[in-house]
Protein backbone atom coordinates (compact mmCIF):
# COMPACT_ATOMS: atom_id res chain seq x y z
CA UNK A 1 0.00 0.00 0.00
CA UNK A 2 3.15 2.12 -0.02
CA UNK A 3 2.19 4.11 -3.77
CA UNK A 4 -1.43 3.87 -3.62
CA UNK A 5 -1.42 5.99 -6.73
CA UNK A 6 -0.78 2.76 -8.69
CA UNK A 7 -2.79 0.19 -7.96
CA UNK A 8 -5.55 0.95 -10.74
CA UNK A 9 -5.60 -2.91 -12.30
CA UNK A 10 -6.82 -5.35 -10.35
CA UNK A 11 -5.62 -9.29 -10.65
CA UNK A 12 -8.96 -11.22 -10.52
CA UNK A 13 -9.03 -15.33 -9.08
CA UNK A 14 -8.90 -16.62 -12.74
CA UNK A 15 -5.49 -14.67 -13.07
CA UNK A 16 -6.39 -12.47 -15.79
CA UNK A 17 -5.37 -8.42 -14.48
CA UNK A 18 -7.99 -5.77 -15.61
CA UNK A 19 -8.07 -2.36 -15.38
CA UNK A 20 -10.55 -0.61 -13.21
CA UNK A 21 -13.06 2.09 -14.01
CA UNK A 22 -12.50 5.14 -10.93
CA UNK A 23 -15.73 6.59 -11.80
CA UNK A 24 -19.17 5.18 -11.59
CA UNK A 25 -21.47 6.25 -14.47
CA UNK A 26 -24.36 8.86 -13.44
CA UNK A 27 -25.71 10.30 -17.00
CA UNK A 28 -25.78 7.91 -19.69
CA UNK A 29 -26.07 8.62 -24.17
CA UNK A 30 -28.23 6.07 -26.45
CA UNK A 31 -25.98 4.85 -28.65
CA UNK A 32 -26.56 3.10 -32.25
CA UNK A 33 -25.62 -0.07 -33.80
CA UNK A 34 -26.51 -0.18 -37.35
CA UNK A 35 -26.99 -3.47 -39.40
CA UNK A 36 -23.86 -3.86 -41.47
CA UNK A 37 -25.81 -3.23 -44.78
CA UNK A 38 -26.78 0.39 -43.20
CA UNK A 39 -23.07 0.71 -42.24
CA UNK A 40 -22.13 0.10 -45.89
CA UNK A 41 -24.45 3.19 -46.89
CA UNK A 42 -23.40 5.02 -44.56
CA UNK A 43 -19.40 4.99 -45.43
CA UNK A 44 -20.06 5.54 -48.98
CA UNK A 45 -22.20 8.32 -48.04
CA UNK A 46 -19.30 10.09 -45.88
CA UNK A 47 -17.23 9.23 -48.53
CA UNK A 48 -14.77 6.47 -46.94
CA UNK A 49 -14.02 9.83 -44.87
CA UNK A 50 -14.82 8.99 -40.99
CA UNK A 51 -15.02 12.76 -40.38
CA UNK A 52 -18.04 12.77 -42.75
CA UNK A 53 -20.07 10.09 -40.91
CA UNK A 54 -23.11 10.92 -38.73
CA UNK A 55 -23.06 10.31 -35.01
CA UNK A 56 -26.45 8.79 -35.16
CA UNK A 57 -24.18 6.24 -37.24
CA UNK A 58 -21.34 5.78 -34.97
CA UNK A 59 -21.44 2.76 -32.06
CA UNK A 60 -18.63 3.26 -30.72
CA UNK A 61 -16.69 7.10 -31.67
CA UNK A 62 -13.24 6.82 -31.67
CA UNK A 63 -12.36 9.69 -34.20
CA UNK A 64 -10.61 11.56 -31.58
CA UNK A 65 -10.28 12.90 -27.06
CA UNK A 66 -10.66 16.04 -29.10
CA UNK A 67 -13.95 17.73 -27.42
CA UNK A 68 -15.28 14.70 -26.07
CA UNK A 69 -14.09 13.30 -22.90
CA UNK A 70 -16.73 13.34 -20.40
CA UNK A 71 -16.57 15.70 -17.77
CA UNK A 72 -16.59 15.67 -13.85
CA UNK A 73 -19.73 16.31 -11.73
CA UNK A 74 -17.68 19.10 -10.36
CA UNK A 75 -17.24 20.41 -13.62
CA UNK A 76 -20.83 20.58 -14.60
CA UNK A 77 -21.42 21.99 -11.24
CA UNK A 78 -19.26 24.81 -11.72
CA UNK A 79 -20.82 25.41 -15.28
CA UNK A 80 -23.91 26.56 -12.96
CA UNK A 81 -22.39 29.77 -11.47
CA UNK A 82 -20.32 31.24 -14.44
CA UNK A 83 -20.05 35.12 -14.03
CA UNK A 84 -21.42 36.47 -18.14
CA UNK A 85 -19.47 39.64 -17.61
CA UNK A 86 -17.41 40.09 -21.47
CA UNK A 87 -14.49 41.74 -19.34
CA UNK A 88 -13.26 41.44 -15.85
CA UNK A 89 -15.35 38.05 -15.46
CA UNK A 90 -14.95 36.53 -12.09
CA UNK A 91 -15.11 33.09 -13.99
CA UNK A 92 -11.77 34.22 -15.90
CA UNK A 93 -10.19 34.88 -12.39
CA UNK A 94 -10.64 31.04 -11.43
CA UNK A 95 -9.31 29.81 -14.42
CA UNK A 96 -6.20 32.46 -13.79
CA UNK A 97 -5.81 30.72 -10.70
CA UNK A 98 -5.78 27.09 -11.99
CA UNK A 99 -3.05 27.99 -14.83
CA UNK A 100 -0.89 29.38 -12.02
CA UNK A 101 -1.65 26.84 -9.35
CA UNK A 102 -1.49 23.68 -11.67
CA UNK A 103 0.97 25.02 -14.35
CA UNK A 104 2.83 27.08 -12.30
CA UNK A 105 2.68 29.86 -14.89
CA UNK A 106 1.67 33.48 -14.58
CA UNK A 107 0.31 34.85 -17.50
CA UNK A 108 -2.19 33.51 -19.66
CA UNK A 109 -3.49 34.22 -22.79
CA UNK A 110 -7.10 32.15 -23.57
CA UNK A 111 -8.09 30.86 -26.83
CA UNK A 112 -11.18 29.19 -28.28
CA UNK A 113 -9.57 26.22 -29.26
CA UNK A 114 -5.47 24.33 -29.44
CA UNK A 115 -4.87 25.38 -33.45
CA UNK A 116 -6.13 29.04 -32.21
CA UNK A 117 -3.19 29.05 -29.80
CA UNK A 118 -0.50 27.69 -32.64
CA UNK A 119 -1.70 30.36 -34.76
CA UNK A 120 -1.14 33.06 -32.11
CA UNK A 121 2.18 31.49 -31.93
CA UNK A 122 3.09 31.26 -35.74
CA UNK A 123 2.06 34.42 -36.39
CA UNK A 124 4.51 36.13 -33.61
CA UNK A 125 7.55 33.86 -33.70
CA UNK A 126 7.87 32.68 -37.13
CA UNK A 127 8.92 34.06 -40.57
CA UNK A 128 10.60 32.73 -43.77
CA UNK A 129 13.90 31.95 -43.18
CA UNK A 130 13.34 30.42 -39.77
CA UNK A 131 12.81 26.57 -39.08
CA UNK A 132 10.98 25.03 -36.16
CA UNK A 133 12.72 22.07 -35.03
CA UNK A 134 10.41 19.33 -33.14
CA UNK A 135 9.61 16.00 -31.45
CA UNK A 136 6.78 15.47 -34.31
CA UNK A 137 4.99 17.58 -36.45
CA UNK A 138 0.80 17.99 -35.20
CA UNK A 139 -1.52 18.35 -38.89
CA UNK A 140 -2.63 21.99 -37.41
CA UNK A 141 0.81 22.48 -36.27
CA UNK A 142 3.07 21.94 -39.39
CA UNK A 143 0.47 23.79 -41.45
CA UNK A 144 0.65 27.25 -39.23
CA UNK A 145 4.34 27.22 -39.11
CA UNK A 146 4.33 26.53 -42.94
CA UNK A 147 1.93 29.13 -43.85
CA UNK A 148 3.70 31.85 -42.08
CA UNK A 149 6.94 30.79 -44.02
CA UNK A 150 8.51 28.41 -41.71
CA UNK A 151 10.41 25.24 -41.93
CA UNK A 152 9.86 22.24 -40.08
CA UNK A 153 11.96 20.11 -39.05
CA UNK A 154 11.03 16.94 -37.22
CA UNK A 155 13.94 15.22 -34.99
CA UNK A 156 13.01 12.41 -33.74
CA UNK A 157 14.61 9.52 -32.26
CA UNK A 158 15.60 6.03 -34.04
CA UNK A 159 13.21 4.52 -31.91
CA UNK A 160 10.34 6.94 -32.76
CA UNK A 161 8.90 4.92 -35.94
CA UNK A 162 9.40 1.50 -34.66
CA UNK A 163 5.92 0.17 -34.45
CA UNK A 164 7.14 -3.06 -32.15
CA UNK A 165 9.52 -1.74 -29.19
CA UNK A 166 9.40 -1.83 -25.72
CA UNK A 167 11.51 1.96 -25.95
CA UNK A 168 9.17 3.53 -22.80
CA UNK A 169 9.59 7.28 -24.17
CA UNK A 170 9.55 7.47 -28.18
CA UNK A 171 8.68 10.81 -28.43
CA UNK A 172 11.53 11.44 -27.22
CA UNK A 173 13.47 14.82 -29.38
CA UNK A 174 17.03 13.17 -30.89
CA UNK A 175 19.79 15.57 -29.30
CA UNK A 176 22.66 15.48 -31.85
CA UNK A 177 20.16 15.90 -34.44
CA UNK A 178 19.10 19.35 -32.84
CA UNK A 179 22.49 20.27 -32.68
CA UNK A 180 23.22 19.77 -35.83
CA UNK A 181 19.63 21.91 -36.83
CA UNK A 182 21.27 24.79 -34.88
CA UNK A 183 24.60 24.69 -36.59
CA UNK A 184 23.10 24.32 -39.97
CA UNK A 185 20.28 27.07 -39.69
CA UNK A 186 22.13 29.38 -37.16
CA UNK A 187 20.76 29.86 -33.81
CA UNK A 188 18.93 33.42 -34.39
CA UNK A 189 16.90 31.64 -37.48
CA UNK A 190 15.57 28.97 -35.13
CA UNK A 191 12.39 30.34 -34.12
CA UNK A 192 11.62 28.06 -31.11
CA UNK A 193 11.70 24.66 -30.51
CA UNK A 194 8.35 22.60 -30.01
CA UNK A 195 8.03 19.62 -27.53
CA UNK A 196 4.97 17.90 -28.32
CA UNK A 197 3.66 16.11 -25.24
CA UNK A 198 2.71 13.18 -26.52
CA UNK A 199 3.42 12.67 -29.78
CA UNK A 200 0.26 12.30 -31.24
CA UNK A 201 0.42 11.78 -35.16
CA UNK A 202 3.58 8.48 -34.18
CA UNK A 203 1.11 6.82 -31.51
CA UNK A 204 0.78 9.02 -28.19
CA UNK A 205 4.28 8.63 -27.32
CA UNK A 206 5.72 10.18 -24.05
CA UNK A 207 8.98 11.98 -23.99
CA UNK A 208 10.88 11.68 -20.86
CA UNK A 209 11.70 14.65 -18.04
CA UNK A 210 15.69 13.73 -18.80
CA UNK A 211 15.14 14.22 -22.46
CA UNK A 212 13.39 17.84 -22.24
CA UNK A 213 15.68 18.42 -19.38
CA UNK A 214 18.45 17.99 -22.03
CA UNK A 215 16.79 19.95 -24.47
CA UNK A 216 16.10 23.00 -22.72
CA UNK A 217 19.62 22.95 -21.26
CA UNK A 218 21.05 23.34 -25.06
CA UNK A 219 17.87 26.07 -25.83
CA UNK A 220 18.88 28.05 -22.92
CA UNK A 221 22.54 28.07 -24.00
CA UNK A 222 21.57 28.83 -27.80
CA UNK A 223 18.90 31.63 -26.25
CA UNK A 224 16.13 30.07 -28.34
CA UNK A 225 12.82 29.80 -27.00
CA UNK A 226 11.38 26.43 -25.79
CA UNK A 227 7.79 25.80 -26.61
CA UNK A 228 5.63 22.68 -25.10
CA UNK A 229 2.65 21.60 -26.72
CA UNK A 230 0.86 20.51 -23.54
CA UNK A 231 -2.88 18.83 -24.77
CA UNK A 232 -1.39 15.81 -24.19
CA UNK A 233 0.33 16.22 -20.51
CA UNK A 234 -2.27 14.37 -18.54
CA UNK A 235 -0.90 11.12 -20.81
CA UNK A 236 3.02 12.17 -20.86
CA UNK A 237 2.44 12.69 -16.95
CA UNK A 238 1.33 9.48 -15.83
CA UNK A 239 4.19 7.64 -18.33
CA UNK A 240 6.84 10.28 -16.80
CA UNK A 241 5.62 8.64 -13.09
CA UNK A 242 5.18 5.19 -14.04
CA UNK A 243 8.27 4.84 -16.35
CA UNK A 244 11.18 6.61 -15.65
CA UNK A 245 13.08 6.27 -12.74
CA UNK A 246 13.44 8.88 -9.93
CA UNK A 247 9.46 9.79 -10.66
CA UNK A 248 7.65 6.92 -9.32
CA UNK A 249 6.82 8.32 -5.73
CA UNK A 250 6.79 12.39 -6.58
CA UNK A 251 3.32 14.00 -7.04
CA UNK A 252 1.64 14.65 -10.22
CA UNK A 253 2.05 18.52 -9.29
CA UNK A 254 5.58 18.45 -8.84
CA UNK A 255 6.31 16.47 -12.12
CA UNK A 256 3.77 18.66 -13.74
CA UNK A 257 5.78 21.87 -12.33
CA UNK A 258 9.27 20.55 -13.07
CA UNK A 259 8.35 19.71 -17.03
CA UNK A 260 7.30 23.57 -16.98
CA UNK A 261 10.37 24.88 -15.51
CA UNK A 262 12.10 23.63 -18.46
CA UNK A 263 9.83 25.82 -20.78
CA UNK A 264 9.53 28.80 -22.05
CA UNK A 265 5.71 29.15 -23.06
CA UNK A 266 2.93 25.92 -23.65
CA UNK A 267 0.04 26.55 -25.03
CA UNK A 268 -2.74 23.46 -24.71
CA UNK A 269 -5.99 22.50 -26.11
CA UNK A 270 -8.59 22.30 -23.45
CA UNK A 271 -11.04 19.74 -25.48
CA UNK A 272 -7.75 17.34 -24.51
CA UNK A 273 -6.30 18.38 -21.54
CA UNK A 274 -9.20 19.70 -19.29
CA UNK A 275 -12.00 17.90 -20.98
CA UNK A 276 -13.47 21.30 -21.84
CA UNK A 277 -13.77 23.37 -25.02
CA UNK A 278 -11.26 26.36 -25.25
CA UNK A 279 -7.38 26.94 -24.92
CA UNK A 280 -4.80 28.93 -24.11
CA UNK A 281 -1.20 30.14 -23.89
CA UNK A 282 1.24 30.15 -20.44
CA UNK A 283 4.18 31.77 -20.17
CA UNK A 284 6.48 33.14 -16.87
CA UNK A 285 7.86 35.85 -19.49
CA UNK A 286 6.61 38.76 -19.25
CA UNK A 287 7.88 39.69 -22.82
CA UNK A 288 6.53 36.59 -24.60
CA UNK A 289 3.35 37.61 -23.08
CA UNK A 290 3.25 40.78 -24.48
CA UNK A 291 4.67 39.91 -27.97
CA UNK A 292 1.02 37.78 -28.15
CA UNK A 293 -1.51 39.72 -25.76
CA UNK A 294 -2.96 42.12 -28.51
CA UNK A 295 -3.36 39.46 -30.85
CA UNK A 296 -6.10 37.67 -28.76
CA UNK A 297 -8.85 40.93 -29.05
CA UNK A 298 -8.24 40.70 -32.70
CA UNK A 299 -8.67 36.96 -33.67
CA UNK A 300 -10.05 35.42 -30.34
CA UNK A 301 -11.89 37.76 -28.32
CA UNK A 302 -11.25 39.92 -24.79
CA UNK A 303 -8.55 38.70 -22.56
CA UNK A 304 -10.81 37.23 -20.12
CA UNK A 305 -12.77 35.09 -22.00
CA UNK A 306 -10.61 34.51 -25.63
CA UNK A 307 -13.41 32.89 -27.26
CA UNK A 308 -14.81 30.60 -24.89
CA UNK A 309 -18.06 31.01 -23.02
CA UNK A 310 -18.06 31.44 -18.83
CA UNK A 311 -19.20 28.33 -18.35
CA UNK A 312 -16.74 26.58 -20.25
CA UNK A 313 -14.20 28.62 -18.52
CA UNK A 314 -15.47 27.43 -15.55
CA UNK A 315 -15.57 24.17 -15.81
CA UNK A 316 -11.18 24.63 -17.46
CA UNK A 317 -10.74 25.80 -14.32
CA UNK A 318 -12.26 22.62 -12.30
CA UNK A 319 -10.95 20.00 -14.88
CA UNK A 320 -6.91 21.23 -14.76
CA UNK A 321 -7.00 20.57 -11.18
CA UNK A 322 -8.49 17.28 -11.66
CA UNK A 323 -5.16 17.24 -13.80
CA UNK A 324 -3.43 16.61 -11.22
CA UNK A 325 -5.39 13.46 -10.18
CA UNK A 326 -3.95 10.05 -10.84
CA UNK A 327 -7.19 8.25 -11.17
CA UNK A 328 -8.06 10.79 -13.83
CA UNK A 329 -4.97 10.71 -15.53
CA UNK A 330 -4.32 6.83 -15.32
CA UNK A 331 -7.86 5.47 -17.20
CA UNK A 332 -7.42 5.79 -20.87
CA UNK A 333 -3.61 4.73 -20.55
CA UNK A 334 -4.79 1.94 -18.92
CA UNK A 335 -7.26 0.97 -20.83
CA UNK A 336 -5.19 1.61 -24.10
CA UNK A 337 -2.47 -0.71 -22.37
CA UNK A 338 -5.96 -3.59 -21.88
CA UNK A 339 -6.21 -3.58 -25.51
CA UNK A 340 -3.05 -2.97 -27.21
CA UNK A 341 -1.66 -6.48 -25.33
CA UNK A 342 -4.61 -8.09 -26.42
CA UNK A 343 -4.23 -7.13 -30.06
CA UNK A 344 -0.44 -7.62 -29.61
CA UNK A 345 -0.84 -11.33 -28.37
CA UNK A 346 -2.95 -11.92 -31.63
CA UNK A 347 -0.34 -10.94 -33.36
CA UNK A 348 -2.32 -7.78 -34.46
CA UNK A 349 0.04 -4.96 -35.94
CA UNK A 350 -0.60 -2.27 -33.18
CA UNK A 351 2.15 0.47 -31.84
CA UNK A 352 4.05 -0.57 -28.84
CA UNK A 353 4.63 0.10 -26.43
CA UNK A 354 1.34 1.51 -25.85
CA UNK A 355 1.06 5.19 -25.54
CA UNK A 356 -1.94 8.07 -24.74
CA UNK A 357 -4.53 9.10 -26.52
CA UNK A 358 -5.51 5.82 -28.24
CA UNK A 359 -4.61 2.33 -29.79
CA UNK A 360 -2.91 2.77 -32.66
CA UNK A 361 -3.11 0.02 -35.72
CA UNK A 362 -0.38 -0.45 -38.30
CA UNK A 363 -2.06 -0.25 -41.30
CA UNK A 364 1.09 -0.79 -43.56
CA UNK A 365 1.48 -3.91 -41.32
CA UNK A 366 -2.34 -4.99 -41.19
CA UNK A 367 -3.34 -4.90 -45.10
CA UNK A 368 0.41 -4.70 -46.40
CA UNK A 369 -0.82 -5.65 -49.95
CA UNK A 370 -2.57 -2.42 -50.03
CA UNK A 371 0.23 0.05 -51.07
CA UNK A 372 0.28 3.70 -49.57
CA UNK A 373 -0.78 5.37 -52.66
CA UNK A 374 -3.95 3.44 -52.11
CA UNK A 375 -3.98 4.98 -48.60
CA UNK A 376 -4.10 1.79 -45.95
CA UNK A 377 -4.96 3.46 -43.21
CA UNK A 378 -7.61 5.10 -44.43
CA UNK A 379 -8.99 2.07 -46.37
CA UNK A 380 -8.64 -0.13 -42.97
CA UNK A 381 -10.64 2.88 -41.01
CA UNK A 382 -13.56 2.12 -43.29
CA UNK A 383 -12.81 -1.34 -43.00
CA UNK A 384 -13.20 -1.43 -39.60
CA UNK A 385 -16.50 0.83 -39.56
CA UNK A 386 -17.95 -1.46 -41.54
CA UNK A 387 -17.44 -4.43 -39.55
CA UNK A 388 -17.93 -2.79 -36.27
CA UNK A 389 -19.72 0.82 -36.56
CA UNK A 390 -16.56 1.98 -34.64
CA UNK A 391 -15.35 5.28 -36.57
CA UNK A 392 -11.52 5.67 -35.95
CA UNK A 393 -9.00 8.25 -37.49
CA UNK A 394 -6.96 7.77 -40.59
CA UNK A 395 -3.59 9.00 -39.56
CA UNK A 396 -1.52 8.11 -42.64
CA UNK A 397 -0.71 9.76 -46.25
CA UNK A 398 -4.44 11.46 -46.49
CA UNK A 399 -3.23 13.04 -43.71
CA UNK A 400 -0.62 14.01 -45.42
CA UNK A 401 0.31 16.39 -48.05
CA UNK A 402 1.00 16.66 -51.77
CA UNK A 403 4.29 17.96 -52.83
CA UNK A 404 4.88 21.17 -55.84
CA UNK A 405 4.71 18.23 -58.11
CA UNK A 406 1.11 16.81 -57.21
CA UNK A 407 2.80 13.58 -55.81
CA UNK A 408 1.74 12.27 -52.31
CA UNK A 409 3.68 12.71 -49.79
CA UNK A 410 3.89 9.76 -48.23
CA UNK A 411 3.51 9.55 -44.33
CA UNK A 412 5.84 8.04 -42.27
CA UNK A 413 3.81 5.35 -41.22
CA UNK A 414 0.32 4.25 -41.76
CA UNK A 415 -2.02 4.20 -38.80
CA UNK A 416 -5.64 4.04 -37.56
CA UNK A 417 -6.08 5.68 -34.23
CA UNK A 418 -8.25 4.17 -32.02
CA UNK A 419 -8.72 7.26 -29.54
CA UNK A 420 -9.64 6.92 -25.78
CA UNK A 421 -12.13 9.62 -24.67
CA UNK A 422 -11.45 10.06 -20.81
CA UNK A 423 -14.08 7.98 -18.79
CA UNK A 424 -16.63 7.42 -21.56
CA UNK A 425 -16.05 3.63 -22.97
CA UNK A 426 -16.64 0.23 -20.57
CA UNK A 427 -14.40 -2.49 -20.16
CA UNK A 428 -17.27 -4.31 -22.55
CA UNK A 429 -17.00 -2.36 -25.22
CA UNK A 430 -13.03 -2.63 -25.79
CA UNK A 431 -14.00 -6.00 -25.58
CA UNK A 432 -16.36 -6.20 -28.44
CA UNK A 433 -13.70 -3.58 -30.07
CA UNK A 434 -10.74 -6.75 -29.86
CA UNK A 435 -13.13 -8.75 -31.00
CA UNK A 436 -14.32 -6.94 -34.42
CA UNK A 437 -10.72 -6.06 -34.73
CA UNK A 438 -9.91 -9.62 -34.75
CA UNK A 439 -12.30 -10.55 -36.87
CA UNK A 440 -10.81 -7.72 -39.54
CA UNK A 441 -7.57 -9.05 -39.37
CA UNK A 442 -8.31 -12.55 -40.28
CA UNK A 443 -9.85 -11.25 -42.84
CA UNK A 444 -7.64 -8.47 -44.33
CA UNK A 445 -7.04 -10.04 -47.42
CA UNK A 446 -10.31 -8.78 -48.65
CA UNK A 447 -9.93 -5.11 -47.88
CA UNK A 448 -8.34 -2.96 -51.38
CA UNK A 449 -7.51 0.72 -51.46
CA UNK A 450 -8.76 3.98 -51.94
CA UNK A 451 -8.51 7.19 -54.67
CA UNK A 452 -9.93 10.40 -54.47
CA UNK A 453 -13.08 11.74 -55.55
CA UNK A 454 -12.66 15.05 -53.99
CA UNK A 455 -9.36 16.64 -52.74
CA UNK A 456 -8.96 19.64 -50.66
CA UNK A 457 -6.06 21.56 -50.99
CA UNK A 458 -5.63 22.21 -47.41
CA UNK A 459 -6.12 19.59 -44.36
CA UNK A 460 -7.51 17.30 -47.00
CA UNK A 461 -8.51 14.70 -43.94
CA UNK A 462 -11.13 16.57 -42.67
CA UNK A 463 -13.68 16.85 -45.61
CA UNK A 464 -12.08 15.15 -48.70
CA UNK A 465 -13.98 12.09 -49.97
CA UNK A 466 -12.78 9.02 -51.74
CA UNK A 467 -14.56 5.83 -53.20
CA UNK A 468 -13.37 1.76 -53.04
CA UNK A 469 -10.91 0.66 -55.65
CA UNK A 470 -12.60 -2.27 -57.11
CA UNK A 471 -15.56 -4.63 -55.26
CA UNK A 472 -13.93 -4.94 -51.94
CA UNK A 473 -16.37 -3.71 -49.63
CA UNK A 474 -19.05 -5.82 -50.91
CA UNK A 475 -16.71 -8.85 -50.62
CA UNK A 476 -16.06 -7.99 -46.82
CA UNK A 477 -19.96 -7.47 -46.21
CA UNK A 478 -20.48 -10.48 -47.80
CA UNK A 479 -17.85 -12.36 -45.74
CA UNK A 480 -19.25 -10.33 -42.57
CA UNK A 481 -22.52 -11.99 -43.34
CA UNK A 482 -21.70 -15.67 -44.16
CA UNK A 483 -19.64 -15.36 -40.41
CA UNK A 484 -22.14 -13.32 -38.03
CA UNK A 485 -25.62 -14.11 -39.70
CA UNK A 486 -27.95 -11.66 -38.61
CA UNK A 487 -26.16 -10.38 -35.50
CA UNK A 488 -24.93 -6.95 -35.90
Amino acid sequence: MENFEQLKTVKFYSGEVTPLEMHKVRVVQKLNLLPVEQRKESIYGAGFNTFLLQNKDVYLDMLTDSGTNAMSDNQVAAMSVADDSYAGSASYTKLEKAIQDVFNQKYYLPVHQGRAAEHIIAKTFCRPGTVVPMNYHFTTTKAHIEMMGSAVDEIYTEEALKTKSSFPFKGNMDIDKLKKVIEKWGAENVAYIRFEAGTNLIGGQPFSMANLREVSAIAKAHNILLLMDTSLINENLYFIKTREEGYQNKPIKAILHEMMSYTDFSYFSGRKVSCTRGGGICTNIHDIYMKMRDWVPLFEGFLTYGGMSVREIEAMAVGLYETLDFDVISHSPSFIKYLVEALDSKGIPVITPSGGLGCHLNAGMFIPHVPQTQYPAGALAAALYIASGIRGMERGTISSVRDENGNDVLSDIELLRLAFPRRVFTLSQIKYAEDRIQWLFDNRHLIGGLEWVEEPPVLRFFVGKLKPIGDWVEKLVAKFREDFGDSL
